[in-house]
């Protein structure tokens, strides 16, 4: 599993030149390692005396990223799972009608599932961004900096999630998901872009 890899081996495996782990899983580490962030402000705001007024909410706040990041984690590869049984539908055999049809249906199968993981993984980083704009505003101000990079990281995650969602839905027949998807991307995009410079505003540099 990727996730059990070192930093070290997780770059090289994305340096090669093979497909996955490729953006999708990317995106879900940035949001991952937004997540980790984000509980570590929280986790440095926990016990301060200056901050007492906010304990239990930066306790609920790190059990909230630290969920958050643990879910991401796994997408990491459940990203480069989705891409895999792309490329494997795509090698089915297509020598009789019914090795078409069988395959053409494999196919549209993968690529929905392919876009539905990154979907997600935009949502739990639009998530993060929330809780980093809640620790940086309430949480330990000498970390305000790592929050403000969580919310950046978080960011990026998400909108290159989203990306990804754009990409198969191109390759995608059935009409109503695409639509639906788009427009549910087209308004998590938006919101993602506004909640990062909403955050970022709080913060003095």
């Amino acid at each position: 599993m990727l996730i059990d890899n070192t930093i070290t081996q997780y770059l090289d495996a994305a340096a090669a030149g093979t497909a996955v782990p490729g953006g999708g899983s990317v995106a879900a580490l940035n949001a991952a390692l937004a997540a980790g962030l984000t509980e570590m402000v929280a986790n440095l705001t926990i016990g301060k005396k200056n901050y007492a007024a906010v304990e239990a909410e930066m306790k609920a706040l790190a059990d909230k990223a630290s969920q958050l990041r643990k879910k991401l984690t796994t997408a990491v590869d459940r990203d480069a799972d989705a891409y895999t049984a792309v490329m494997a539908a795509y090698r089915l055999p297509k020598t009789t009608d019914d090795e078409v049809a069988a395959r053409k249906q494999k196919i549209q199968d993968a690529i929905k599932h392919a876009a539905l993981v990154p979907l997600e993984v935009a949502k739990d980083a639009l998530a993060v961004i929330d809780l980093a704009g809640q620790a940086i505003r309430k949480g330990n101000k000498n970390a305000a900096s790592d929050g403000s990079v969580a919310a950046m990281n978080a960011r990026t995650g998400a909108l290159a999630a989203i990306y990804n969602v754009n990409i198969n839905l191109g390759a995608i027949d059935d009409d109503k998901f695409v639509e639906k998807l788009a427009q549910e991307v087209k308004e998590l995009q938006k919101r993602v872009v506004e909640k990062e410079e909403d955050v970022l505003s709080h913060v003095a540099v």
